[in-house]
């Protein structure tokens, strides 16, 4: 199954740069959401476009495949690489770049829940206390299984050329704290440099 890496936007709130270049530990944000569908058994192809030169570059010289979008919208972009890289009928992966404590074990677990439900499409959530209690912010929020959750962004659809049409899906809800660190401000970034770098010091 492909994977596509969502790394084409401005990254404005977080006033960084590149958000998906912002060092963790020494290394871009982008890597770890990389290596994670690698180590997985996955294609990945990272989605970029004008706004992120730079993410491309680095890209090109770690031998990552690149699809250069126009940069319309998130779901416009990835309807638009589904269709250019001939993977409309097929499932595939999509995630944002900016969620560096994915790792294997989640992706498993969400395709496993996806392939249970026999449905075309998944959307993963995190509880919202969750992201609460591990300070990050909310914004957005819906009711997943009684409990209100927000949306985590890794996301399994079946590429269509119907664009605009929604998929039946499957929405899956993980108590997993790593699925909370989705970064979109300094504060969030900081929170996830004292989690992963004093994971890898231990």
């Amino acid at each position: 199954m492909l994977a596509l890496i969502m790394a084409g936007g401005e990254g404005s709130r977080l006033g960084m740069g590149e958000k998906p270049l912002v060092n963790i530990c020494g290394r871009p944000m982008v890597s770890y959401v990389i290596d994670a569908f690698l180590a997985a058994g996955y294609e990945v192809v990272v989605v970029a476009s004008h706004r992120t030169p730079f993410t491309k570059n680095w890209c090109r010289a770690q031998g990552v495949t690149i699809y250069d979008t126009k940069g319309l919208g998130y779901v416009e972009d990835i309807n638009a690489a589904a269709a250019d890289l001939e993977e409309e009928g097929k499932p595939l992966f999509t995630c944002v770049s900016d969620l560096p404590c994915l790792t294997v074990d989640i992706i498993a677990d969400i395709e496993a829940a996806w392939r249970r439900s026999g449905l075309p499409a998944c959307s993963t959530w995190v509880p919202r206390d969750l992201c609460l209690e591990h300070g990050c912010r909310t914004h957005y929020t819906e009711v997943i299984d009684g409990i209100p959750a927000c949306p985590a962004g890794v996301n399994i659809l079946t590429a269509s050329r119907e664009a605009g049409i929604p998929e039946e899906e499957v929405q899956v809800l993980l108590h997993d704290r790593r699925l909370a660190f989705n970064i979109n401000t300094r504060e969030e970034l900081a929170l996830v440099q004292r989690y992963l770098c004093g994971k890898h010091q231990g």
